[in-house]
């Protein structure tokens, strides 16, 4: 099957991208490394007035660091994020789950701002971006404005995005001292779309264990508690971790039933927490 008749635009500049988003609002679409939207338009699941090709716009494609965050912007490619020391140093979660998206050859085309803009409950670039409390930059013709990232994922490939805003840039909070991470995930074949997905972020000097829960429901789910060194033993690790799925809304769809993505959620929330208590080690 190939896509249905559409218009096809590639702005040179950011200004003409959101002049485009303006006219058209919901009956555009932005493709940016097009790993979702290309077959969603083979398959005709979508059937646009016309595709945004924001491929060029340079701007979008930088990284810098900000007081204590990184700014990434939406066109930064998966692979390139991956292989850079800077990402490694300041945001190891997002270095610890990148291996999991997809595959060696869709990293070298997708970007970290199309991944999060599709907004799949399975996907580990949402996730990660929920778990560290990142936010997402919105901007229109007319406004421009930053998202904490619990309130932009909403349901499967819903967002708070307004049909003639762009997804320009993301805002990782960087790593600090007495943090530590671990990424796990669980598919029926690597690069498959993860059943459940667990990202955690460890912090004993302010004594709090984030964990955030991929594949269970519609969007991220995240779940925090107090940690303390009594916490490091394997039962306490199990309990925690049975405690934080036990309050996961979880779905029934062709890969899983419900029950058993909250099983699983347990077991993988346990392996995750037992990564970052043993990564403190690592770091002393």
């Amino acid at each position: 099957m190939k896509p249905a008749p559409f218009a096809y635009l590639r702005p040179e500049t950011l200004d003409e991208a959101l002049a485009a988003l303006a006219t058209l609002g919901a009956d555009g679409r932005v493709i940016a490394g097009g790993q979702s939207l290309g077959a969603m338009l083979n398959m005709r699941l979508v059937r646009p007035n016309a595709v945004i090709d924001i491929n060029r716009l340079a701007d979008l494609s930088t990284m810098t660091l900000d007081e204590g965050t990184v700014i990434t912007g939406a066109m930064v490619r998966q692979a390139d994020t991956l292989a850079d020391p800077r990402i490694r140093d300041t945001v190891p979660l997002l270095a610890l789950a990148l291996p999991y998206v997809g595959h060696y050859q869709t990293r070298n085309r997708g970007t970290l701002g199309g991944s999060v803009a599709h907004a799949d409950p399975s996907a580990e670039i949402p996730l990660v971006l929920a778990t560290l409390g990142g936010e997402i930059e919105l901007r229109s013709r007319r406004s421009r404005r930053w998202l904490k990232a619990a309130k932009f994922f909403q349901s499967t490939l819903v967002t708070a995005r307004e049909p003639h805003e762009l997804v320009t840039a993301l805002r990782w909070p960087c790593a600090t001292p007495g943090q530590t991470f671990a990424f796990v995930e669980f598919a029926v074949r690597e690069g498959d779309y993860a059943i459940v997905s667990v990202a955690c972020m460890l912090d004993t000097k302010a004594g709090r264990v984030r964990l955030g829960f991929g594949g269970c429901s519609e969007a991220p789910q995240i779940i925090e508690r107090p940690w303390t060194d009594a916490a490091a033993t394997e039962d306490a690790v199990e309990k925690i971790a049975h405690e934080a799925a036990a309050k996961l809304e979880c779905r029934s769809d062709m890969l899983a039933a419900a029950d058993y993505r909250q099983y699983l959620a347990a077991v993988l929330a346990g392996k995750a927490l037992l990564a970052a208590n043993a990564a403190r080690g690592a770091h002393a």
